[in-house]
């Protein structure tokens, strides 16, 4: 019975009710010009329809979503391609690029492209327009998404047990010098202890989600604050950018392999690769 409660806590935290606002792209990745065949201000409708409040990703908006932009869901559809058929999957994701919900494909049959795409979302959004949407104000699931995880707390030792933790952290208490007889001289200096150095990570994961704006010879990586994370500057190479940090600390390159993004850098000699969720 505890496992069952927890559990359903657990879901009702990661559904559409607890999302008011959609954030939509201008463009999509499959289409070659913005709002090409009126596809995003058809999905935009589509949305609104839904009950949804839904602002364009890169335009203006509320203080309050520019601010905290995991208080919206991210939309976007994806095509796969097929010889004879149209065929789209509307997505929504949280700020950390999570699918919260992903609904079934929408196909068409039509050659004409605008026609067939056009056919191909709507079809795409029968399964969410079946799904009952009503936000809630008062759901905790926005908050505790919006702020990164944190650890859980350690159990309790056992009695006559020392705490791992206890070792590590508790300062060690310097016994008393003791004091040399009479005529045997200063003793010698003890060395000090030096704590062993911290190997730096092979690799390191960024679960948080970073929005690409295109600058002159590349792209901007924000945060949901939107903060400044990293600059990306474009290669001859496709997918592939060097890359520096907002604060200009790491520089390195940042490259797409297997449909994942990763920042690969040194650091005091030792490379690190660290995955990186990039939405552009």
């Amino acid at each position: 019975m505890i496992f069952t409660v927890l559990s359903t806590a657990g879901f009702s935290q990661n559904t559409i009710n607890n999302y008011k606002y959609v954030l939509l792209p201008q463009k999509f990745e499959f289409l070659s010009s913005t709002n090409e065949y009126q596809l995003n201000s058809t999905a935009k409708t589509l949305l609104e329809q839904k009950g949804f409040t839904v602002y364009w990703m890169n335009g203006d908006m509320p203080q309050a979503v520019a601010a905290n932009r995991c208080s919206a869901l991210v939309a976007d559809f994806t095509q796969r391609k097929a010889l004879f058929s149209t065929n789209l999957t509307l997505t929504l994701k949280d700020c950390y690029g999570n699918t919260i919900f992903k609904g079934k494909e929408g196909r068409s049959w039509e050659k004409d492209f605008g026609t067939a795409y056009n056919e191909a979302m709507n079809n795409a959004f029968t399964t969410l327009k079946a799904l009952p949407y009503k936000y809630d104000s008062t759901s905790s699931g926005v908050a505790q998404q919006a702020a990164p995880a944190t650890q859980a707390p350690q159990p309790a030792a056992a009695p006559g047990t020392i705490a791992a933790a206890a070792t590590t952290t508790a300062p060690a208490t310097a016994a008393p010098a003791a004091t040399p007889p009479p005529g045997a001289g200063t003793p010698p200096a003890t060395a000090p202890v030096t704590a062993p150095a911290t190997a730096t990570p092979a690799s390191q994961t960024s679960p948080v989600l970073l929005y690409a704006q295109p600058i002159a010879n590349g792209y901007q990586l924000v945060d949901a604050t939107p903060k400044k994370v990293m600059t990306l500057l474009k290669t001859s190479l496709q997918d592939c950018f060097l890359a520096e940090m907002g604060d200009g600390a790491s520089h390195g390159m940042v490259f797409k392999n297997n449909d994942q993004w990763f920042f690969e850098y040194y650091k005091d000699g030792t490379l690190v690769s660290q995955k990186l969720t990039i939405k552009f």
